[in-house]
């Protein structure tokens, strides 16, 4: 099976970016973060923090949802993607999943693989079809309902399209908006693995998720996004230990993580 290119593979740097909707509404404000290559970074947040407008600042779609960089920069390696389109993105090797699947319901999944492989046209048949094998290996199920409407699949097939989807078009860095929502807890396993191959094979993540536990399992750093702006930062494991992660998002007490709860 092919691994994802990687050999040279640029960083991904946000220095100090602003967001806004419309002229008033601020979405970021003074966001930075790395995501060096071969990466995988969690980032973590509850809702209405903007952790999603991150995603689409970086992918080019933040426009499409009437978002503006006001101020600050997003670089992958030498190429700059605040303010160019998601095609500019998606040919630098960035390519975004977005929260809640968005397959093409009426397509069948081949035609979904198809559609995300079309930025490869230029290049040769056998890439095309290779990648198309990578998705088959990572997802043996989507082999099997390759003439199925994606609209009639389970959530958990969904989402294992939308993720192959992204992978036809071979990216460096995978954009991955709460890939574990609305599943169970068996699926949220098996999506956790396939996020682990992926990486392994070489492409760099950049992981949304409100499953901490899962984000933080998955990544060697991590950043923590509040109201906007970047409130904690650092490896997963030392976040994974701070009393506001262990509190805010992995659903603990500091006082029964710590073994001092009641006998």
């Amino acid at each position: 099976m092919p691994a994802a290119p990687s050999d040279g593979a640029p960083a991904l740097h946000v220095e100090s970016l602003d967001v806004t909707y419309g002229r008033a509404l601020s979405a970021l404000r003074s966001v930075s973060l790395t995501v060096p290559p071969g990466a995988v970074v969690a980032l973590l947040g509850a809702n209405g923090a903007g952790k999603t407008t991150l995603l689409r600042a970086v992918s080019g779609t933040l426009r499409l949802h009437r978002g503006a960089v006001t101020a600050g920069r997003v670089r992958y390696g030498d190429t700059v993607l605040d303010g160019r389109d998601p095609v500019a993105a998606v040919r630098a090797g960035v390519v975004q999943v977005p929260e809640g699947r968005r397959v093409f319901a009426g397509l069948t999944v081949d035609e979904n693989l198809r559609a995300g492989g079309l930025g490869l046209n230029r290049r040769a048949p056998d890439q095309v079809r290779e990648a198309r094998e990578r998705v088959f290996t990572l997802f043996p199920r989507l082999a099997e309902r390759t003439r199925q409407a994606a609209g009639l699949l389970s959530g958990g097939e969904q989402q294992m399209l939308a993720i192959g989807r992204a992978l036809m078009a071979a990216p460096r860095l995978l954009l991955l908006d709460e890939p574990s929502l609305g599943l169970a807890p068996m699926m949220v396993d098996r999506i956790a693995g396939v996020v682990r191959e992926i990486n392994a094979q070489g492409t760099a993540v950049l992981l949304v998720e409100q499953n901490a536990g899962m984000a933080l399992s998955l990544a060697a750093h991590a950043y923590v996004l509040e109201v906007g702006e970047i409130g904690l930062s650092g490896s997963a494991a030392e976040l994974a230990r701070t009393d506001a992660v262990r509190r805010l998002y992995l659903g603990e007490t500091t006082d029964a993580a710590d073994g001092k709860g009641a006998a």
